[in-house]
């Protein structure tokens, strides 16, 4: 086949990638309008789970990104100033600029043909007239996708919570968060290491917050001191890092979630944030655009060809990852749901807060006091706890007792 990818974000050239591993003959383009390495956005976060798929899929990108990428078990908070740690599974981090390079490169090596600063504004573009397949992995605003919305039953949702995406030169040894209370209210920001220089750092705060401390109007360079102050001891003197934008006002955004409803049309099918985006408090974002890539890549594995063929693969490909997609939406909404509701559970203490921070996805969570969830959690825990030594403890206690 013919198939021309617009986006060369990860999914764009993963997908790539692995349509050209199914299948040398394909020819695909991938058209991505930026320059190359331009990228905006710092560090993106993954775990262990997705390794096992991306080495399923392609192993030689897998190990490329495995051993770019920098790793973490424990998660800090500093509550006021107090700190608190705990224990957790093992998180990734790789520079977004980083992982797009090897993706590129790997595409590259394969016959890949990656075409930089090639806008496509739409359907009827030329670049897309010949192809069998055209893949929609333009973004959230996805001109291929907004050319037809009615049709994918494109829908927004506008979160409350003003945030800011920024680096800074502190290299995090654990996935760290700080919150900090101002005379205006409460302001927040997690953090995560990306490479041996750099890290992360997301700002967020309550839209009062945000304009009681002058945040909506303040010049990036004046935006930057104040956060640099705010969460000094998180930072240990280290300087935050934003677009550069000197005088003008920092770039606070507010996340649009968008869902649709159908994910192909014709020949055209969406693929990561021009499908759907899940609020970027769960780190799920890279995560779901490359298991998109993957379903996709299966759907079209050994499929003829022809229109029909190409229709019922593409259909089920959009089935299953609507499908998928539930418990991740769920919790990504629970989770931006408990950072708008922050002061409810400020009153615990930090240990205990940051144990609810934990749980932020229980759909419980919202309609029990935060205190008494606490209770009944850390005792249903201990519960679950006594059940499975039982069950480790019982074979062994039979066993001897036989052989008494």
């Amino acid at each position: 086949m013919k198939i021309a990818v617009v986006g060369g974000g990860p999914a764009g050239l993963y997908l790539s990638i692995l349509l050209k591993r199914q299948d040398p003959s394909h020819e695909i383009v991938v058209y991505e309008r930026n320059a190359a390495g331009s990228t905006y956005g710092w560090g993106v976060t993954y775990w262990a789970g997705l390794l096992d798929k991306l080495r399923a899929g392609d192993p030689e990108s897998a190990a490329a990104v495995a051993d770019a990428s920098v790793t973490w078990t424990d998660g800090l908070a500093i509550v006021r100033d107090e700190r608190t740690v705990h224990r957790g599974d093992a998180g990734f981090g790789i520079g977004r600029r980083r992982m797009l390079g090897l993706l590129a490169d790997r595409a590259g090596e394969l016959g890949v043909e990656v075409v930089y600063e090639h806008p496509v504004d739409g359907p009827d573009a030329p670049e897309l007239a010949d192809a069998n397949l055209v893949v929609a992995a333009d973004g959230v605003h996805s001109a291929l996708r907004e050319a037809h919305p009615d049709h994918y039953g494109s829908a927004f949702a506008t979160g409350g919570n003003p945030y800011i995406w920024l680096g800074t030169t502190k290299v995090f040894d654990s996935f760290s968060f700080a919150f900090k209370e101002t005379a205006h209210g409460w302001i927040w920001c997690y953090a995560y290491g990306f490479s041996g220089e750099r890290s992360t750092c997301v700002v967020e705060c309550a839209p009062a917050t945000w304009t009681g401390l002058g945040l909506d109007t303040m010049a990036e360079a004046d935006c930057l001191a104040l956060l640099e102050k705010l969460f000094h001891d998180l930072l240990d003197g280290h300087e935050l890092i934003g677009r550069d934008r000197g005088a003008e006002p920092a770039q606070w955004l507010r996340f649009r979630t968008l869902t649709t409803r159908v994910w192909h049309r014709g020949r055209t099918v969406l693929l990561g944030d021009a499908a759907h985006t899940t609020h970027y408090s769960i780190g799920a974002g890279t995560t779901l655009a490359l298991e998109d890539a993957l379903a996709l890549a299966e759907a079209l594995r050994d499929r003829p060809g022809d229109p029909a063929s190409l229709d019922a693969a593409l259909a089920a490909y959009g089935r299953r990852r609507r499908a998928a997609l539930v418990s991740a939406q769920s919790a990504a909404r629970l989770s931006a749901r408990w950072y708008e509701n922050l002061p409810r559970y400020m009153a615990l203490a930090p240990d205990r807060m940051f144990a609810l921070l934990g749980q932020r996805h229980s759909p419980l969570l919202p309609y029990v006091p935060p205190q008494l969830y606490y209770r009944v959690d850390r005792a249903v825990g201990r519960l679950e706890s006594l059940r499975r030594l039982k069950r480790w403890l019982g074979p062994r206690v039979a066993r001897a007792v036989h052989r008494a």
